[in-house]
């Protein structure tokens, strides 16, 4: 028997627990702003200022200029673009047209490209001079018919403009774009076609606004199909939850990449929604978002942990006023309470931890923004979602307290895997997503994850989960980052290793945290090893790859045991089982 909705006594009276959400194209959100609001600023960018009418008729010139090049509804545009102008203007063009908008990272290398553009079958790409060279590497591979290139220095006002590729020149890092009649300068493109409104009517519910790829951190990466009304409910739901957002008058800081499904949620959509002004950032840079904040006063600032974490270990933070940020939603990553508090304390702002996923559009849960929340937990369910702890392989419900797959049900969960329906049937199961992530519920209703279920450790037959060691070393006065990942073991089956940044000027040995961990955790929770860096390898959201530690520790494994086999048999080939770990680097 399904359990009550416990949580929604811990709603805030402002927030309704459900909603009658908008069924539409997605770019309304723009459209309707731009008729409310047409001289309210749109989007700063390093100078750069559009206002809602200019943005509005910039995303109608794409739209027409798109149709004219015969790109027609549910056809596929792919974007690889920083934080820009250009990239909000592409992204509501696309959707007007009612084509689907594949953001690509460009941070991608070409064989990520290949796959991505490959497997989305899109017909036009729109990208920077820069990366032209990466697309042309696989533009065989792909049913791209055109390319849309726009520079960085074409977006700034002057004389940033002219300066920008004398930088660039100067750094060998200067690309001349051959043009031809398929690969077309932006300002051409855009000059090709009026303004005139264009707005593609479309089933909400089922045509594809959105084909966001998930990361591939747990195998090769799938498009996710998200829909107008899933884009269109979850930034509803986000304001909903922001309930003392001031339409018209707040100001968004995207240091997010709006490429990412977070950042395309919460910062890109919504401030479209609440007509917000959005400032824009090609790259996180912790001084110059400290920077930005001291001068352009943004009022909410979603951001990952590592984000946060960069900024209070910043030597000058208590240089910059930080007053004018009144909310700030931390996602893709568990949010140490440490930092949590540190940030509130600098800034005055209320920092809550959320979660969600690409499958949801993102956010499916947080903590009330104002009123009751609780630290180490990721808050309760979105109104008109559903959450469960289940048993992972019968799908059943577990009590409160216990640990199981986090499920959830709602508005804003996808449609499924582009081409891949073997693959929705396994996260989809009667309309509930089966996130892939362990976590509890408490009796009020407030959800904590534990970890992803495929990074769990398991150590002399105990589950261990990350997280939970993580979370106590983050509280190690010398500790910056920390990341625990389990390595094979020819004992325990896999043993704990940890990786750790320390704080600038800090010092502390791998002994010291092992006897700190012993302090706090379960004996075999406790990290054997541990090595010390100078910086993870991360996501350009700031999520740290775990998947890449884990592999560099199984290659490792592997090569051990080639080098055993080889030393025991005297042969180049061959294999030996239960190589042990490598001992622990010297301190």
């Amino acid at each position: 028997m399904p359990q009550p909705k416990r949580w929604l006594d811990s709603y805030p009276a402002e927030v309704p627990p459900t909603y009658d959400y908008p069924s539409m194209n997605l770019a309304r959100l723009l459209v309707d702003s731009a008729d409310r609001y047409p001289s309210h600023p749109a989007v700063e960018f390093l100078g750069t200022r559009y206002t809602y009418a200019e943005l509005r008729d910039a995303a109608y010139r794409f739209a027409n200029a798109l149709r004219a090049h015969g790109v027609a509804k549910g056809d596929r545009v792919a974007i690889m673009l920083p934080n820009c102008p250009a990239a909000v203007i592409a992204y509501y063009g696309t959707l007007l047209t009612g084509a689907v908008v594949v953001q690509t990272n460009p941070l991608y290398k070409p064989q990520e490209l290949k796959h991505q553009l490959g497997d989305s079958g899109a017909k036009a790409i729109v990208t920077l001079d820069q990366l032209v060279p990466r697309v042309e590497a696989i533009r065989e591979y792909t049913l791209l018919e055109r390319m849309i290139v726009t520079s960085v220095a074409e977006q700034l006002p002057w004389p940033k403009s002219w300066l920008y590729p004398l930088k660039l020149k100067r750094s060998k890092q200067f690309v001349k774009v051959n043009w031809t009649e398929t690969v077309t300068p932006w300002k051409t493109f855009l000059a090709s076609a009026p303004a005139s409104p264009i707005l593609e009517p479309v089933d909400a519910v089922e045509d594809v606004a959105v084909l966001q790829y998930t990361g591939g951190t747990t195998g090769v990466a799938k498009g996710v199909m998200l829909t107008h009304f899933n884009m269109t409910a979850n930034t509803y739901q986000n304001k909903l939850w922001f309930h003392k957002c001031r339409e018209g008058q707040e100001k968004f800081l995207a240091a997010l990449p709006l490429f990412h499904v977070f950042g395309l949620t919460v910062l890109m959509n919504q401030a479209a929604l609440t007509a917000g002004e959005l400032i824009l950032l090609p790259r996180f840079e912790a001084e110059t978002v400290l920077k930005t904040i001291h001068k352009r006063r943004p009022t909410v600032f979603p951001g990952a942990p590592t984000m946060y974490i960069a900024l209070i270990n910043h030597p000058r933070i208590k240089e910059y006023d930080l007053t004018s940020i009144s909310a700030c939603v931390s996602g893709s990553a568990s949010l140490p309470v440490e930092v949590q508090e540190r940030f509130e304390e600098l800034s005055g702002a209320r920092l809550i931890e959320g979660y969600g996923m690409t499958e949801a559009s993102p956010v499916t849960h947080a903590n009330p923004i104002w009123g009751k929340r609780k630290i180490g937990r990721v808050g309760i369910p979105f109104p008109d979602t559903e959450a469960r702890i289940v048993d992972s392989e019968t799908g059943e419900e577990l009590p409160a307290g216990e640990i199981g797959e986090v499920a959830v049900r709602g508005p804003q969960v996808m449609k499924g895997y582009w081409n891949r329906p073997e693959e929705t049937a396994k996260v989809l199961r009667d309309g509930w997503l089966f996130t892939g992530d362990m976590g509890t519920m408490d009796e009020e209703g407030f959800f904590a994850i534990v970890d992803r279920k495929k990074d769990m450790i398991i150590a002399s037959g105990y589950n261990v989960y990350p997280r939970e060691i993580e979370e106590v070393l983050y509280e190690h006065p010398a500790v910056k980052e920390a990341v625990a990942v389990g390595m094979p073991d020819k004992y325990r089956g896999e043993t704990v290793k940890a990786y750790i940044v320390l704080k600038e000027g800090a010092s502390v040995n791998g002994p010291a945290l092992e006897a700190y961990c012993r302090e706090h955790l379960a004996a075999y929770k406790v990290p054997r090893y541990f090595e010390f860096r100078e910086e993870l390898p991360k996501t350009m959201i700031g999520k740290v790859l775990r998947r890449a530690l884990i592999e560099e520790e199984q290659a490792k494994a592997a090569a051990g045991r080639e080098a055993a086999s080889g030393a025991a048999s005297g042969a180049d080939e061959g294999s030996a089982e239960g190589c042990p770990p490598p001992p622990p680097p010297k301190a």
